[in-house]
Formats: C-alpha cells, sequence, structure tokens
C-alpha cells in the first residue's frame, strides 16, 4: 500500500473525496436536526445573536508546490529540487456576521508564524543535500464563507472556503544579502477550504476546523545569477491548518 503523505491533500482526488464526505455528513445532520431540535438549548440562545467575536490558536504546515524551468532539465548539478511540510503557529482574531440561518461571514485577520524550504540535492554520487529555509511571519487577512448544517444536540457541521491575502513582515528580499539567496515575495494569495464543527456550550462556542490553503500566485522573484533560483519557474505557497476557534 501506498504510504501517505500530505502533499497528496493537495491532490484533485482528495478533494473530491472530502467534497463527498462532507456533503454526505451534513445531509444526516440536517436530517437529524428537523427532528431533533429541543436538545439545542445552548444553540438557541447564540442564534439571538446577529454578529459575534473570538479567538484562535491554531497549527499550520507549511511548504511550497515547485514548477521547475527549463534550465532545471539542462543544469548538471542538481538533481533534484523539492518542498516539505514544516510546522509552525497561527493566532488570530475573529468576526463573524450571520447571513440567515445557514450562512456566516467570517473575518479572521491575525498572524501566522512559519517555516517553508527548498531542499536540494546533488547530482554527484555523494547525494549531497542543501537546505534553503525562509523563516516568515505573516500578517494574514482571510475573507470565508461559511455554510453550516442545521444543529444536533447542541453541534453542528460546517464547510468554509474563501481568499486571503498574507504579507510576510520578516521578508528579506529587500536586503543587501538577498542578492545571494531564492528570494520570495511577501505578497500571497490564496484559495481556502475546510470543514468542522461547532460545539455551542452556555458562554461560548468551540469550533475545531481542518483546512487547506492553496496560492495562487508565483511568490518567486526570478534570479538568473542563482542556479537555486533559476532552475525554477513557480513557487505556489501550500498551508495544511489545524484551528481551534473560541466565539462568543
Amino acid at each position: 500500500m501506498e504510504k501517505f503523505k500530505f502533499r497528496n491533500l493537495f491532490d484533485i482526488h482528495w478533494y473530491k473525496k472530502i467534497v463527498i464526505v462532507l456533503i454526505a455528513t451534513i445531509s444526516v445532520f440536517n436530517l437529524q436536526g428537523q427532528y431533533i431540535s429541543k436538545n439545542n438549548y445552548n444553540y438557541l440562545e447564540f442564534q439571538k445573536k446577529p454578529y459575534y467575536f473570538g479567538i484562535t490558536i491554531a497549527t499550520n504546515y507549511s511548504g511550497y508546490k515547485l514548477n521547475h524551468s527549463k534550465k532545471f532539465i539542462l543544469n548538471d548539478s542538481i538533481a533534484i529540487a523539492e518542498s516539505s511540510l514544516t510546522p509552525g503557529l497561527n493566532v488570530n482574531m475573529i468576526a463573524n456576521l450571520k447571513m440567515g440561518e445557514f450562512f456566516d461571514f467570517r473575518f479572521t485577520p491575525g498572524f501566522a508564524f512559519s517555516e517553508r524550504n527548498l531542499l536540494y540535492k546533488n547530482s554527484f554520487s555523494d547525494g549531497t543535500e542543501d537546505k534553503k529555509r525562509f523563516e516568515s511571519v505573516f500578517f494574514e487577512a482571510p475573507f470565508l464563507v461559511r455554510y453550516k448544517s442545521l444543529p444536533y444536540k447542541d453541534k453542528r457541521m460546517f464547510v468554509i472556503a474563501g481568499l486571503k491575502y498574507s504579507y510576510d513582515i520578516a521578508n528579506n528580499s529587500n536586503s543587501r544579502k538577498a542578492d545571494s539567496i531564492v528570494k520570495i515575495s511577501p505578497h500571497d494569495f490564496q484559495v481556502e477550504g475546510g470543514f468542522g464543527m461547532q460545539v455551542f456550550f452556555p458562554y461560548f462556542i468551540f469550533s475545531p476546523e481542518i483546512k487547506i490553503s492553496q496560492g495562487i500566485g508565483n511568490t518567486l522573484i526570478y534570479n538568473d545569477l542563482i542556479k537555486e533560483a533559476n532552475v525554477l519557474e513557480k513557487l505556489l505557497s501550500r498551508v495544511f491548518t489545524i484551528s481551534f476557534h473560541f466565539e462568543g
């Protein structure tokens, strides 16, 4: 059996499987919620609020999706160029606006502390490896729409999707030493999608959430003078996030 890897989460087949599972799960919750509404005491209290706020604590796994340039095939020193997901931390604020019974608009600005890397393997027989690390502090501004199921025993499932802009305030692409390193743009745009569950308590809502983010813009600043940069054509960010929301 093929070993599971984080990068498989970004394959189109995984998207299809996740969507099917979510649709089936929300359908079950909707059917149950139609017949059992008397057990949603905490939910009914929060339904009176048109908006509420909160905080998010999350862990992220960040990396890049690489596209190699034509020079990668022609070069005689780099055999492999790839990226792996590395862990980080997120802290976000939450502003949630209800749009009817089933939809929310969410703005969740905050900071993401992450490290992304590029791994180069030498084409010679010694197999020398060179890892380029990019430590970042991103200011993030996600704009999201959430669709929720009917409640069942003070719980409800949801799916979420939207766009996110991020700016790396620790980026060194403009420093004096930048001419000797692979340069990454501080600006990035990503599409996001995920799912989770709301659990209603008397004084707050607890919501675990799993989300996948995929960059839609090339973050590589091309430099023909650096071999680690000229073997690449495009770098797209990718992030896998596990979040814990506390709202009230």
